[in-house]
């Protein structure tokens, strides 16, 4: 089945500001206390295509589940790769099927919903999950409720209408700029990647470039390799 968000959802009311200024968190009696925004093994770290590295705060506090679905992946470089198959200018851009089409996900079975407080603001990392038809049964609704796997969405503007039907895993703290720059489409003509995930306290390099592909030449022609030099591939 297709991985999808509701399309009928409106927008959510206020300016987009950076994710970094507009982390606001409630010191509400009974809630989990989150960790810092320090804590390496809750930073986890997107290399992409479009330049940069960025740089997710993740919040074990309110999705325990998805949380650990998502570093046991990416230590196991599942998410390397992977394209941003569907991306909606002023909404989001979807990514971490396998199948680069909104159609898979990983060998490992769904994730149960953990629906919670956080808002769909700019900058909010929330799992993808299969959608339920107006009017669908109890059954269904929450069969789909229960169906996020790998893929995942980051929150170009505010969408508060997805608020506690989609489950919130995360918050972009720095790198937003290189979200913004993601080719738009379903599927985009040409879609940027994640070259590389990291879970932070897994010590892992600095951001390297995606390197360039050497253009092909046209038939019959034969590469001229200088003295000193390897030929591109």
């Amino acid at each position: 089945m297709r991985f999808v968000l509701a399309m009928l959802a409106v927008l959510g009311l206020g300016a987009a500001l950076p994710a970094s200024a507009q982390i606001v968190e409630s010191n509400a009696t009974g809630r989990a206390t989150p960790p810092a925004t320090t804590d390496a093994e809750n930073l986890w770290l997107l290399d992409l295509s479009t330049g940069g590295r960025v740089t997710i705060w993740l919040r074990p506090d309110v999705a325990p589940k998805m949380v650990e679905r998502i570093k046991g992946l990416t230590r196991q470089k599942f998410y390397d790769g992977l394209l941003f198959h569907r991306v909606i200018d002023g909404f989001m851009a979807q990514t971490g099927d396998p199948k680069g089409d909104g159609t898979g996900g990983s060998p490992l079975p769904d994730v149960e919903a953990e629906f919670n407080y956080l808002p769909h603001v700019r900058g909010a990392v929330s799992a993808a999950r299969q959608g339920s038809a107006p009017g669908a049964t109890a059954e269904v609704r929450t069969a789909a409720e229960n169906s996020a796997n790998s893929q995942f969405f980051i929150v170009f503007s505010p969408r508060l209408s997805l608020d506690k039907d989609y489950t919130v895993f995360g918050r972009v703290l720095s790198g937003m700029e290189h979200v913004d720059a993601i080719p738009r489409g379903e599927p985009p003509a040409n879609p940027a990647r994640i070259l590389r995930a990291y879970i932070a306290a897994d010590n892992p390099p600095p951001f390297t470039p995606q390197a360039a592909t050497a253009p092909a030449l046209p038939a019959g022609e034969k590469e001229v390799v200088l003295p000193g030099t390897a030929p591109s591939n």
